[in-house]
């Protein structure tokens, strides 16, 4: 991606700031990453987020194909789903009290949408759209003062997860299924462009939503009730930290829904297939919806692949949280948290893909695990980015020691009293 940057200052700015976002930093933000990047002040990296020459959207699609590239698999899931950071105030763009999964609650957060691309190697995301409410796109001084484009206007979250689908699809990705949870499975809008281009989806629903049938319009849970118990198979939805997450399944065929087809599609392929998908916890009995859709039969065991994927996109939610500070950003304005969210998932997808490649080339010796993204990240900071602390800034070290010059002279004092008396 350096040909994106129109400076080669900018670029080893970049550079340096990405160092920071994977270095073992205790808070992650514009001053400690300049600290540990050898500045005397932030002001460059609040330039590089918020001023500086270079093509974001340019930069997004490198990451792209370097994610694609590296973890390329032709059965490959784009997992889409939303996640919120709290903040404080009112000033930072898309900010507002609404519900976010990470609290559970209603809170004063920031909530975007993301692409994750999942493939049998691993999995990093590929993609984001800022959520702004409608109380943000309302008030134009409001946007004017975050710097939002004109151009920006409000979209909901499934329009959001749409339109990153087109653009990944249209960049000629290769994704044969696309996985969502309840939020995404109840927008016609996203599963007729899925049908449109052809490519499978498995998407959760409530379950009151309405599946055409034979007998007419019924919800979920009433197509479920009068299952037979042979109508249940027992299969692993993949694994998990305790291992293979065994569910009941169950799959119910039914027509092309009626009112979701565009008409540009005409009469739809006599191999494309919609099914109800259904989950049940073998322990507790609740159970779980899926509308899907594949434009050539599939077995079931596909379909519940796909279903097990999307929790991938949990999994990259944490690991780009926790190792590559993606939700510890101090920015307000729009085009800095396109750029810190960017650089963010830069990061995460390196961990990612090195990770993916020692898997292949260097497999773990038997009675081992394979290297993790965490164990890369550690291993990344001791021998690459560690050795480089050396030359931290003069003026940086003579601010710290002008702090602790009073306790460390203070100690010192009293150590020599301490010795004195003793003596």
């Amino acid at each position: 991606m350096a040909g994106r940057f129109a400076r080669v200052e900018t670029r080893r700015r970049a550079g340096k700031f990405l160092l920071g976002l994977l270095a073992d930093l205790p808070r992650k933000n514009c001053w400690t990453i300049a600290e540990h990047a050898g500045d005397a002040d932030p002001h460059g990296m609040q330039h590089l987020l918020a001023r500086a020459s270079w093509d974001t959207d340019g930069v997004r699609d490198d990451l792209r194909d370097y994610v694609t590239d590296g973890l390329g698999d032709p059965d490959a899931v784009l997992v889409v789903d939303e996640t919120g950071d709290l903040k404080k105030g009112v000033g930072t763009v898309g900010v507002q009290r609404q519900y976010t999964g990470t609290a559970g609650r209603i809170e004063n957060a920031q909530v975007a949408v993301y692409l994750t691309y999942a493939g049998a190697r691993g999995h990093a995301m590929i993609d984001r759209e800022l959520y702004l409410p409608k109380s943000w796109t309302a008030d134009p001084e409001r946007l004017d003062e975050a710097g939002v484009p004109d151009a920006i206007g409000f979209a909901t979250k499934p329009a959001l997860a749409t339109g990153m689908l087109i653009r990944a699809l249209n960049a000629g990705i290769e994704a044969r299924w696309v996985a969502g949870d309840e939020v995404y499975g109840a927008d016609p809008a996203l599963r007729t462009e899925c049908e449109l281009r052809r490519v499978g989806y498995v998407l959760g629903i409530g379950c009151d939503r309405r599946i055409p049938t034979q007998a007419g319009s019924l919800r979920a849970d009433e197509i479920t009730a009068g299952l037979p118990t042979r109508a249940w198979q027992r299969l692993s939805a993949g694994a998990g930290a305790k291992g293979q997450r065994f569910y009941d399944w169950a799959l119910i065929s039914h027509p092309d829904p009626a009112g979701t087809a565009d008409p540009a599609r005409g009469e739809p392929a006599d191999t494309e297939c919609w099914w109800l998908l259904v989950r049940r916890h073998r322990d507790t009995g609740e159970l779980a919806f899926y509308r899907c859709y594949s434009p050539e039969p599939v077995p079931l065991r596909e379909l519940v692949r796909v279903a097990g994927r999307r929790w991938t996109v949990e999994e990259s939610f944490q690991a780009g949280k926790g190792l590559a500070g993606l939700d510890e950003h101090q920015v307000r304005r729009w085009i800095s948290w396109q750029r810190w969210t960017l650089l963010a998932m830069t990061a995460h997808a390196l961990l990612a893909v090195i990770a993916a490649r020692e898997h292949t080339l260097r497999p773990a010796p038997d009675g081992l695990i394979a290297l993790t993204r965490n164990e890369i990240r550690r291993l990344f900071v001791r021998f690459v980015i560690e050795p480089g602390r050396t030359l931290a800034c003069p003026q940086a070290w003579s601010r710290w020691r002008r702090r602790h010059q009073h306790r460390a002279r203070t100690s010192h004092y009293q150590r020599q009293e301490l010795g004195q008396r003793q003596t």
